[in-house]
């Protein structure tokens, strides 16, 4: 392949990646949570860098792995590293990396949209609300809210923005 063929399919390549997600004015994933109008508990401690494209929407968090835990000692959810979805005033949609365990299976958590003093939540066929006061803690991967002395002071500590 020739130099000037080569320089063409490079730059060719560049211009057809999507243009980088920049951020806003807040400064953590949980501010900007709240500019959106949802409690900072819809996502874990541990939250190490966001990024949103403010023209539409589209938004992903970073964890340093994935993340686990249980709630209420009935639900549990995972976290993958990336998040990911569209967020909106009181809404968030096409979400990606976050699941809940029902029964056996484990589906994803596709919506999160809230009305009034409830989040309700999407798996898709099936949705749940839950009272807008669950969510004004982050849990931690791990233990959730129920976190002994043993997570109070980790060795290892967990970042959050």
């Amino acid at each position: 392949m020739s130099i000037t063929a080569t320089l063409l399919l490079i730059s060719t390549v560049f211009l057809l990646q999507p243009p980088p997600l920049t951020s806003t004015s807040a400064t953590t994933a949980y501010e900007l949570l709240a500019q959106y109008n949802f409690p900072e508990g819809i996502l874990p401690k541990g939250i190490t860098g966001y990024e949103l494209d403010e023209s539409s929407g589209k938004f992903r968090a970073y964890l340093n792995g994935t993340c686990s835990f249980s709630l209420e000692g009935s639900y549990q959810l995972s976290y993958k590293p990336i998040i990911s979805g569209h967020i909106s005033k009181n809404r968030l949609k096409d979400l990606t990396g976050v699941s809940v365990k029902v029964l056996f299976l484990w589906l994803d958590i596709v919506e999160v949209v809230r009305d009034t003093g409830d989040l309700d939540f999407s798996v898709g066929i099936a949705s749940a609300s839950f009272p807008l006061d669950n969510f004004f803690v982050s849990p931690q991967c791990g233990c959730g809210l129920d976190c002994g002395e043993e997570f109070e002071n980790p060795s290892l500590p967990l970042s959050s923005m």
